[in-house]
């Protein structure tokens, strides 16, 4: 049952005991994972006390929770295994994904997503920000040519203006890529807007829907300059 809509924003509790919260935007699904030791490692992130080893940290351990409620339906198949005593059935994913880190912010986040998910592939998309323009600026591109009927999951701490996100989904889709997961530990309702308005095949998975952007394109109260934060100023 939905618990109501806002800002274009539609709210439903799901899962055992409300602990993961789907947002629908119009023509996207989402998913908010709201658990304890989420909202904790997320208060770790947020704290500007917290220095580039304790934000590292966190942020690994944050991926692996949002990783894995991102793949929770990802089809499986089953196979025969033999125990030290008996043979019984197995299970694996179908078809390992694309693991796509956005550069630099989501380095942080592969080594841990692809621990989960280790027969994934990994590509990369390198984006740097325009100070003035506020609009990604492309410096790299290691994409597999075809992405038919692979899942992809794009790795990036933020989505603030969605101008980053939807530009690496562009890249995707013009390869063929129809099954597009994002995975970000925070998201500003206006980047929630651009992916929902951008007619691509995606997804949402994040930490939380924080309040909006200030003036400098940063998401507020959001964690700062994930980058940054992770590896020293540029």
């Amino acid at each position: 049952m939905r618990a109501g809509c806002a800002g274009g924003l539609c709210r439903e509790a799901v899962g055992d005991g409300g602990r993961a919260t789907a947002f629908y935007p119009s023509g996207m699904d989402s998913l908010v994972v709201d658990h304890p030791l989420a909202a904790a490692l997320l208060t770790t992130l947020r704290d500007e006390r917290s220095d580039n080893a304790a934000f590292r940290y966190a942020l690994r351990r944050l991926t692996q929770m949002l990783v894995y409620e991102a793949i929770r339906d990802a089809p499986v198949e089953q196979f025969e295994v033999r125990t030290p005593v008996a043979t019984t059935v197995g299970v694996r994913l179908r078809q390992p994904p694309l693991l796509v880190p956005v550069l630099r912010a989501g380095l942080g986040m592969v080594e841990q997503a692809h621990a989960l998910i280790p027969q994934a592939r990994v590509g990369f998309v390198g984006l740097a920000r325009d100070e003035k323009t506020f609009e990604p600026v492309p410096y790299l591109e290691s994409l597999p040519d075809d992405l038919s009927g692979l899942p992809v999951y794009v790795l990036d701490p933020m989505l603030a203006t969605g101008g980053s996100m939807v530009h690496t989904i562009d890249l995707l889709v013009a390869r063929g890529a129809t099954d597009v997961t994002a995975v970000c530990v925070v998201a500003a309702p206006e980047g929630v807007a651009a992916l929902s308005e951008s007619g691509h095949p995606v997804r949402l998975v994040t930490a939380s829907i924080d309040d909006g952007l200030n003036e400098n394109k940063y998401i507020v109260p959001g964690l700062g300059d994930a980058g940054d934060r992770q590896f020293g100023p540029r």
